[in-house]
């Protein structure tokens, strides 16, 4: 019997490029649910690059005129056992994020009814072995990995790791398969030789320059706002819920708002926020996450509202302590948050806001405690031996130094404990050798922009045609990146295998 593996495919092509490369080198039955808009959709409906038994449209599935049915979602969530309100809640598209439409709770609920028995149909209908899928970020792509896991699908997430361009195939979000439950301690590389290393791996840089490439197209800006104004048949805001009320009038008007918003928020930060952390002693740091970021909608559902997060730990210093908070540089792409959102933090008693530009590592060396809600910054100060507290479950979570906080209540107690805490240097040794052993490089972010560039005006306009020809340059143009993501993958299939026997 041939292995039957799912694939869930989006509008940035990479699992499909990946799909072609791994069905050259294994002989499996392919299938696909394709989350994509009304212009790519018809190249999924000709091409002949990947072979798929089967396919299903999401968005031909749902359909928000059908009233929903709430004995079913009732029994659904006692069967799977999944809580489907936390999704729902933390859905960008439904709440807080969404300019353009407002859900009505039935609307909501609709969606989740017919997604829950669309996967529930599929994965009962062909009984895959295999989900392969980028790292979840939407609440109905997450939704069909919980359901499939609970099925005995076996899913094979392309996740990132808290190392800049190094990346894994991986079970669980944030996680690095086969790991040992715990780390014994073993390397020979000093801090400082930690330190340079992590350099080579540096988020900070990473996002930076891949925010950068991505903002400084504006001929691709220009283009996209033309095709999009004058040429884009715009069908998707009938046919696809993620698209409603985006009129081409209201995403022009509120792009125009977002690039004044940007300034004005921009010159905001510039006059309000420390560029120097030289002269401060004694501080936890607290870098902001970007949002809307499945590190907090998905990773920490329970504490999304940063602002309530950073009270609870001003409440929680210790006596002669600040809290230094850093804005996320690429919030820039996204306006900033609003000047009230700063001026709230600024009227918290012992806190300073640190300017973008500041590099994290400037941070890590003067402060004496590092918390995140799950970012990298917990990871990364503990190369500058600074321990850290994290609010939810993270790949490093096992190391000695860090501390997983399971109730606000006890942050002060916690925080207190974790300032006298000593980074294990053999600890971290083995903990960064062994994530080095189990995963690969791949600029993820570079690919997709390449993507972008080609076929998306700078990746400003993803409802686009797709010319297969172009696609198929494209594929051999990155041929052997794709041989290595198929390698990834297949080795990851022959690892489960090996385990059910």
């Amino acid at each position: 019997m041939k292995d039957k593996i799912i694939f869930w495919l989006n509008s940035d092509f990479t699992h499909f490029t990946i799909a072609k490369a791994i069905q050259d080198k294994y002989d499996a039955e392919f299938f696909a649910i394709i989350d994509i808009t009304n212009e790519p959709k018809k190249f999924f409906q000709k091409q002949q690059i990947v072979e798929f038994n089967q396919i299903w449209f999401y968005h031909d599935n749902i359909n928000l005129t059908k009233k929903p049915d709430v004995n079913y979602l009732r029994n659904f969530e006692e069967k799977y056992r999944i809580n489907l309100w936390t999704l729902a809640c933390n859905e960008r598209l439904f709440y807080q994020f969404n300019d353009y439409y407002t859900f009505t709770e039935e609307q909501i609920l609709s969606i989740l009814e017919q997604e829950c028995k669309l996967f529930e149909k599929i994965l009962d209908e062909i009984k895959p072995d295999f989900l392969i899928m980028l790292d979840t970020n939407m609440h109905h792509n997450h939704l069909f990995y919980e359901i499939s896991k609970k099925k005995g699908v076996k899913p094979l997430l392309l996740v990132a790791t808290r190392l800049a361009r190094r990346w894994t195939i991986s079970s669980i979000a944030d996680n690095v398969d086969f790991l040992p439950d715990k780390i014994d301690g073993k390397g020979n590389k000093s801090f400082e030789e930690l330190q340079n290393y992590l350099k080579e791996f540096d988020t900070f840089t990473l996002i930076s320059t891949t925010e950068k490439r991505f903002s400084g197209s504006s001929m691709g800006l220009f283009r996209a706002a033309m095709t999009f104004l004058f040429k884009n048949v715009n069908s998707s805001i009938k046919t696809h819920y993620s698209y409603y009320g985006r009129t081409k009038l209201r995403v022009l008007a509120k792009s125009m708002k977002n690039m004044l918003k940007t300034k004005y928020r921009g010159s905001f930060i510039n006059n309000n926020f420390v560029k120097h952390v030289d002269n401060y002693e004694n501080f936890v740091f607290f870098p902001l996450h970007q949002e809307p970021e499945r590190s907090l909608l998905l990773t920490a559902p329970f504490y999304t509202n940063e602002l309530e997060v950073i009270t609870n730990i001003v409440k929680s210093l210790p006596m002669g302590y600040k809290l230094l908070i850093k804005e996320h540089p690429a919030m820039m792409n996204r306006e900033w948050r609003p000047i009230s959102y700063y001026k709230k933090i600024i009227s918290l008693p012992n806190v300073i806001l640190v300017h973008p530009s500041v590099k994290p590592e400037q941070l890590y060396k003067k402060c004496s405690l590092i918390i995140t809600i799950s970012g990298t910054g917990s990871f990364e100060g503990l190369f500058y031996q600074k321990p850290s507290i994290v609010l939810a479950d993270t790949s490093f979570s096992m190391l000695s130094s860090v501390h997983r906080l399971y109730s606000i209540e006890s942050l002060p107690e916690d925080m207190r404990d974790s300032l006298k805490k000593k980074v294990n240097l053999l600890e971290l040794n083995e903990y960064v050798d062994t994530v080095l052993k189990n995963t690969f490089e791949f600029d993820y972010h570079n690919y997709t922009l390449d993507f972008g560039e080609q076929f998306y005006f700078g990746s400003f306009l993803v409802d686009v045609e797709i010319d297969e020809e172009q696609i198929q340059i494209f594929i051999e143009k990155h041929n052997s990146l794709l041989e290595k993501l198929a390698y990834e993958h297949i080795k990851k299939i022959n690892q489960y295998k090996k385990m059910d026997k």
